[in-house]
């Protein structure tokens, strides 16, 4: 099977997040409120089509969500929309979006 042309290629981006909060957050509890808060704001069409995938770099509650680059506003809304997280409030801040997942570890 011949590989496709860079042009055809879906280009990625990745958003770095923080989490303001007072606690300590557990990584699996911020993945699962992610997804479900996209999944509420974007239903499940346009989730599957923005691509979300969830990266396991997780240091200080900062976190880094790859997208498609069609998306990245819709993700950043759908992120706002999370007021809590096991019963802690927070408030998700993004830091920066990023083309290449080296660039977006240097924000964390």
């Amino acid at each position: 099977m011949k590989s496709l042309l860079p042009s055809l290629k879906e280009r990625n981006r990745y958003l770095v997040y923080e989490i303001k909060t007072k606690d300590k957050l557990d990584f699996k509890e911020v993945r699962k409120e992610i997804l479900n808060s996209n999944l509420r704001f974007l239903g499940e069409l346009e989730t599957a089509k923005a691509s979300v995938l969830i990266l396991n770099d997780w240091k200080n509650n900062k976190g880094i969500i790859k997208i498609s680059h069609k998306y990245v506003d819709k993700v950043r809304v759908a992120l706002m929309l999370i007021k809590y997280i096991n019963r802690k409030n927070v408030i998700f801040k993004t830091i920066r979006v990023s083309g290449t997942l080296k660039k977006a570890r240097s924000f964390i």
